[in-house]
C-alpha cells in the first residue's frame, strides 16, 4: 500500500501546492483550479498509475472531489457535470473506489483549524466559502453513495479511523488486489 498526499507527491507537485498554499499570493478561482489539477496530473502521471499498474493499492489524502466540493462549489466556478468530465481528462480516467466523507459542521471544522493554528491561503477562505464546499461534499454523498463513505466527523478520531480501516479491508477482501489499470485509490 502506498499513502500520497494531494496536492503533493512529485516534486512537480509539491511546487505547485507551495504555490496554493501561500497566504502572499492571490490566485484566480479557475487558475487555483487548474493548479490543482495540474498537480494531480503529475501525480497521476509519475506515481498513482504506475503504482496502480504493479498492482499496489494506492491510498490518497485528497483527490478529485476535493476539488469538485472545494473550487466547484466553494468558488463557484464550474458545474459538477463539466468537473467530472475535466477530473477524468485530468487522471486518465482514474476515479477512486472510495471516498471518505469525514462529515463535521463548518463550525467545528473551522475550531479545529483555528486549534491547529494553519495558515495558509485555503483556511483563510471564510465561513461562507466554507459552507459552500460543505454542500458540495453532501452534493457527492447524496449523488455517489456507492463510492462516497460518509463517516460522522464528531465522534472519537479512533472511532473514525478503525472504521475506514475496517472498510478498506472490506474492499480489498472484496475485490482482491489492484488489477493493472484499475482505480483502487482513495480520496
Amino acid at each position: 500500500m502506498e499513502i500520497l498526499r494531494e496536492p503533493g507527491g512529485t516534486d512537480v507537485s509539491e511546487s505547485v501546492r507551495a504555490i496554493l498554499l501561500d497566504p502572499a499570493r492571490s490566485i484566480d478561482a479557475f487558475a487555483e483550479l487548474l493548479l490543482f489539477s495540474a498537480a494531480r496530473a503529475q501525480l497521476v502521471a509519475e506515481k498513482i498509475r504506475p503504482l496502480l499498474n504493479a498492482g499496489t493499492v494506492v491510498l490518497c489524502d485528497r483527490f478529485f472531489d476535493s476539488t469538485t466540493a472545494y473550487q466547484g462549489f466553494g468558488r463557484e466556478i464550474a458545474e459538477p457535470a463539466w468537473l467530472d468530465a475535466f477530473h477524468r481528462r485530468v487522471t486518465g480516467g482514474l476515479v477512486p473506489n472510495r471516498t471518505y466523507y469525514i462529515k463535521v459542521s463548518p463550525e467545528v471544522a473551522r475550531s479545529r483549524r483555528n486549534a491547529r493554528a494553519e495558515d495558509d491561503r485555503m483556511e483563510a477562505s471564510g465561513a461562507p466559502f466554507y459552507k459552500r464546499v460543505a454542500a458540495g461534499y453532501e452534493w457527492l454523498a447524496r449523488s455517489e453513495p456507492e463510492r462516497i463513505l460518509e463517516l460522522d466527523g464528531t465522534r472519537r478520531q479512533e472511532d473514525i479511523a478503525r472504521a475506514i480501516r475496517e472498510d478498506v479491508e472490506r474492499l480489498m477482501a472484496g475485490t482482491g488486489s489492484a488489477a493493472p489499470g484499475s482505480s483502487r485509490n482513495s480520496e
